[in-house]
């Protein structure tokens, strides 16, 4: 266990397959069988064309991150011993954006165009919270 304590996100009966996914390490993403379009945050309905028909898709959880920011002072007391930390928008391959962090790297390493692979932190419940390591080059 990590020497941090995050706040643990809730999880809601939409979001409960992807939240149990986590319990076995297994990113999924909900998909639109109408548009055949990756869509996340989970939802109800596609952003895209509206369409109803969603099903739960594994992921690789590989991406590029698009975005980052370090943070030198905590955003939660829970993460002050991680600081600096890189927080990061990473496009998933399957073309959908996750907000997340990147673990195990220093943050002048954690750059624009970098290819990651999803990492796990577990949670009290034994759920994982999905984070981001650098790929191998």
């Amino acid at each position: 266990m990590s020497d941090h304590q995050r706040l643990e996100p809730p999880q809601s009966e939409l979001t409960a397959p992807f939240w149990d996914a986590t319990r076995e390490r297994r990113l999924l993403v909900q998909w639109c069988l109408e548009c055949d379009a990756a869509v996340f945050y989970p939802r109800e309905v596609c952003p895209g064309c509206l369409g109803e028909r969603l099903e739960w898709r594994a992921s690789p959880g590989t991406g590029t991150i698009h975005a980052v920011t370090v943070e030198h002072r905590a955003q939660q007391p829970g993460l002050a011993s991680l600081v600096p930390y890189a927080v990061v928008l990473v496009d998933l391959d399957e073309g959908i954006r996750l907000l997340s962090t990147v673990v195990h790297a220093a943050p002048d390493q954690v750059v624009i165009g970098r290819r990651v692979v999803v990492g796990w932190e577990p949670l009290s419940d034994g759920r994982h919270l999905p984070v981001f390591e650098l790929a191998k080059p």
